[in-house]
């Protein structure tokens, strides 16, 4: 048995992931960082001109709350990648084929699976991202061989051949 985390392309992968959420961490703390500066120029040409500037309130909030937003996402994100790295360490990639039921909704048929067993059942699976672009992403790997591993009870990462970032999904219950 082969870790997953031992394959260069799995290396690739969650380095790929990680400067995702490191660009979301940053740039959340950037417009943080803004905000408080709006607001501190904002208070000092007040004071000095006692004119009010518009919308400079608003922008502030807006900066700080959607910066906030976003350093907290990426940090979860570089937490995640974290976590699903040290899993990777110690599971080998299952490769199979990856069916889209909709939007998010994902069946793994791991391989050597057979549609026409009725003991045998594919691993459902919901993307764990809401990002429009990362769903598109994984639509577009309908069909397609892929490499899964689970990296929690009920949590699997996919990958495939020339996809540049890994992707989080839940494995659901049965009906």
């Amino acid at each position: 048995m082969i870790p997953a985390a031992d394959d260069p392309q799995t290396r690739t992968a969650l380095t790929g992931y990680q400067a995702g959420a490191l660009r979301w961490l940053v740039g959340g703390v950037i417009a943080v960082v803004l905000g408080v500066l709006l607001a501190a120029a904002a208070a000092t040409i007040v004071r000095d001109s006692g004119q009010p500037l518009p919308l400079a309130g608003l922008l502030v909030v807006c900066l700080v709350l959607v910066g906030s937003v976003a350093a907290a996402a990426g940090a979860g994100a570089l937490l995640r990648s974290h976590r699903w790295l040290r899993a990777l360490r110690t599971v080998p990639w299952q490769t199979g084929v990856l069916r889209i039921a909709g939007p998010a909704v994902l069946s793994f048929e791991p391989e050597g699976y057979d549609e026409l067993d009725p003991t045998a059942d594919p691993v459902r699976l919901r993307l764990e991202s809401t990002a429009v672009w990362r769903t598109r992403a994984v639509q577009q790997l309908h069909d397609a061989v892929v490499r899964a591993a689970p990296v929690g009870p009920r949590e699997w990462v996919l990958t495939a051949d020339g996809v540049p970032t890994v992707y989080g999904a839940r494995a659901v219950r049965h009906h």
